[in-house]
Formats: structure tokens, sequence, C-alpha cells
């Protein structure tokens, strides 16, 4: 497991910052939690992809469905799009 796929957790800073900044910005510890998994998730799914995939337009493919899907997901815990 290369140390790679904890970088995309260092996005947790700008929520965090932006919390010790304004006070618009109210995060749980299960908020950090759960983005931190589905950060995590991102990290090592593209990770797999990078040592898998050979062909640039399958990475490119599959790359971008992981992003859009971590987006569709993110999306939806903020604010719901879906109402099921």
């Amino acid at each position: 497991m290369s140390r790679r796929i904890f970088y995309p957790v260092v996005f947790l800073l700008i929520p965090l910052i932006g919390m010790l900044i304004s006070d618009q910005i109210i995060w749980s510890i299960y908020d950090f939690m759960l983005m931190g998994s589905l950060l995590l998730l991102v990290g090592f799914g593209i990770d797999r992809i990078l040592k898998h995939v050979n062909a640039y337009t399958k990475r490119f493919i599959y790359i971008s469905l992981i992003v859009l899907l971590f987006i569709f997901v993110w999306i939806e815990l903020a604010v719901g799009v879906l109402n099921i």
C-alpha cells in the first residue's frame, strides 16, 4: 500500500480551518469520520487503478467515474438530492 492513498485526507483540513474561522461551518466528529472514510476509499480506488490499468484512456475513464461517484455521494450527504 502506498502513502499516496492518504493524500486526499489532507482535504479534511479545509473544513477544520473553516470551523476555526467561521461559525457557519458546523461539522461533528461523525462528519469528519464519514468524509475521511470516503476520501480514503477514493484514494484507494485511484491507487488501484493507477497500479493495475495500463491504458491511459481506461485510466481516465475509471478515475473519472470514481471522482463523479464521490461527488454525487458528497452532494447527496450534504443536501439530499434524492428524496426517497
